[in-house]
């Protein structure tokens, strides 16, 4: 099963590169959902960012949710260092600290603050692909340039949070300074 689905997110990665005639390509979310599992195997997290050593994975979605069944079916049966990938929507800042990787969604985007400041420095990867996440402390931006999917990473504050971003994730990334350092966002 497991293997059936790498299958499945390698199929939906090789779509993006299909001819105009060939495949109908992913949609833009579903690829994003695709980068959001990957974020997964190219993060580190200390131990203390989980609440046991059982304690599963959380990928949790801030506000709306753009990914529909896509996030939920791409990480089914995967794991993470043994532990086992779960997909939570979160409603609530203090919820937002039980999660490994936090997409914020754009409809929260008055909400992002509160969500930084509940998240205080603890081990979450915090994603989203609004204008100017980076510069209120959000660590990966998503950036759709001619339809394609880019990152936009704030490497200083993962390091805050004492996360360890591999470098083959970053060799692909744009690196943008801390909160207000003028970097494209």
């Amino acid at each position: 099963m497991a293997s059936l689905k790498r299958l499945r997110v390698c199929l939906m990665t090789v779509a993006l590169f299909a001819p105009a005639g060939g495949w109908a390509a992913p949609s833009e979310y579903q690829v994003k959902a695709v980068f959001l599992y990957n974020f997964s195997r190219f993060v580190e997290w200390p131990a203390s960012a989980f609440a046991g050593p059982d304690a599963p994975f959380v990928v949790g979605v801030f506000g709306h949710d753009p990914f529909g069944a896509d996030l939920d079916e791409i990480v089914r049966g995967e794991t993470v260092a043994g532990r086992p990938l779960i997909v939570r929507r979160v409603r609530t800042a203090e919820e937002a600290a039980g999660c490994q990787i936090l997409f914020i969604h754009q409809s929260e985007d008055k909400r992002i603050p509160e969500v930084i400041s509940a998240l205080d420095h603890r081990s979450t990867l915090t994603v989203s692909d609004m204008d100017g996440a980076a510069q209120q402390g959000v660590m990966i931006r998503l950036v759709t340039e001619k339809g394609r999917v880019r990152l936009r990473v704030n490497v200083e504050s993962a390091r805050a949070a004492q996360l360890t971003i591999s470098s083959n994730l970053l060799r692909s990334a744009e690196i943008v300074s801390g909160a207000g350092g003028g970097s494209p966002q």
